[in-house]
């Protein structure tokens, strides 16, 4: 009986490996980086503990039957966990300040020009159409979307996809204004904005997800399960008559859902699979694809500067993209470095809120043009 015991503790032992004593490693990284500095807790922890449970020896968890095997062929292989999340992220958005100001749909549009140029840097690194079309959607800045698409085009990525979408997510208020000063002068980043609120009635924002839903499903089929479930979870908070379901969907479902996430995510983080030159690539294709957003979203900012005058502050522009509402926030904080009365929040929602729809549309489009099935 003790020679058994011991000798399958032997084999335990046996089977640890570097790549595992690595990934454990890693699992602490996200650990620290969700609990001291508070980068995304609710999904770093949870894939954190699945890339650790993963990568203890032996471990039952990822045999056929074993709790994360079930948990990743139930939520991502068929894409139920993102799209169940974005139910929860659509009834916590506010899409008013863009119906106040529907020109900021263009600013949202240019923010996920990163997405397509990384795409073809990808393809340069020797990555096959699929695995660069999951690499780029790391530029939406959004997570559910880096997932639903890298998901279905390239699963075998979606460890590294995964940590590094959601890195850089946590990281917005680090990376992105560095580029926003580079790009901008002084004075462009002092352009006061006054903002005159429009009345936007209840009816119209009833219409604005049913319609958006119908133009994008219509327009490009693909992105329909995403904006469906986006604007799904939009028209309960809108329609005022499910509360019930509207804090279900943006509490208890969604937290349930992104600790189940999370957790598989992190079993895919096998060493043997994870610790790649590949892994390293995308780490550096996904930040870069990060900086070519906010650039390019500056640019057009400042295309509308021109185009108004001198009275469009480009700094908006760096909030096109899908990290709602901190891209907005840091717009904010860097105008206000330049003059504490300056107040652009409410413009740089709205353009933040336009990236979110487009970020949608735009993994739409990678699965059209990869010919998803």
């Amino acid at each position: 009986m003790n020679a058994d015991l011991v000798s399958r503790l032997m084999q335990g032992i046996d089977n640890v490996s570097w790549e595992s004593l690595v990934m454990l490693a890693i699992a602490g990284i996200l650990f620290y980086l969700g609990i001291v500095k508070e980068y995304e807790p609710l999904l770093l922890l949870p894939i954190g503990a699945g890339c650790m449970l993963a990568n203890l020896p032996l471990s039952p968890l990822l045999n056929e039957d074993g709790m994360l095997t079930v948990l990743y062929n139930t939520g991502i292989t068929n894409e139920l966990f993102p799209l169940l999340i974005f139910i929860g992220i659509g009834a916590l958005t506010d899409f008013g300040p863009l119906l106040e100001n529907p020109k900021m749909v263009l600013l949202g549009a240019a923010g996920q020009f990163g997405i397509f140029g990384t795409l073809i840097l990808a393809l340069a690194f020797g990555f096959s159409r699929p695995e660069a079309a999951s690499i780029g959607i790391i530029g939406a800045i959004d997570g559910p979307t880096s997932i639903y698409v890298s998901g279905i085009l390239a699963p075998h990525l979606l460890g590294p996809i995964t940590v590094a979408a959601y890195s850089y997510m946590s990281l917005v208020p680090i990376i992105m204004p560095p580029v926003m000063r580079l790009l901008t002068t002084k004075k462009e980043r002092g352009i006061r904005m006054p903002y005159s609120q429009r009345s936007i009635s209840k009816r119209t924002r009833i219409l604005f997800p049913i319609g958006v839903t119908i133009v994008v499903g219509t327009l490009v089929p693909f992105a329909t399960p995403l904006i469906g479930m986006l604007m799904l979870g939009n028209l309960l908070k809108e329609s005022g008559v499910v509360e019930r379901l509207t804090k279900a969907s943006s509490n208890e479902i969604a937290n349930t859902v992104t600790l189940f996430l999370g957790l598989a995510i992190g079993s895919t983080m096998v060493g043997a699979h994870f610790l790649k030159p590949s892994t390293l690539a995308i780490l550096v294709l996904g930040i870069l694809a990060f900086a070519l957003d906010t650039a390019t979203g500056l640019m057009f900012g400042k295309l509308m500067n021109v185009m108004s005058g001198g009275r469009f502050n480009p700094l908006i522009g760096a909030a096109g993209i899908s990290a709602f509402p901190m891209a907005a926030r840091v717009v904010q904080k860097v105008a206000a470095e330049e003059d504490f009365e300056n107040f652009i929040l409410m413009h740089a929602m709205g353009a933040n809120a336009a990236g979110q729809v487009a970020s949608v549309v735009a993994g739409g489009v990678l699965l059209a043009l990869m010919g998803a099935g």
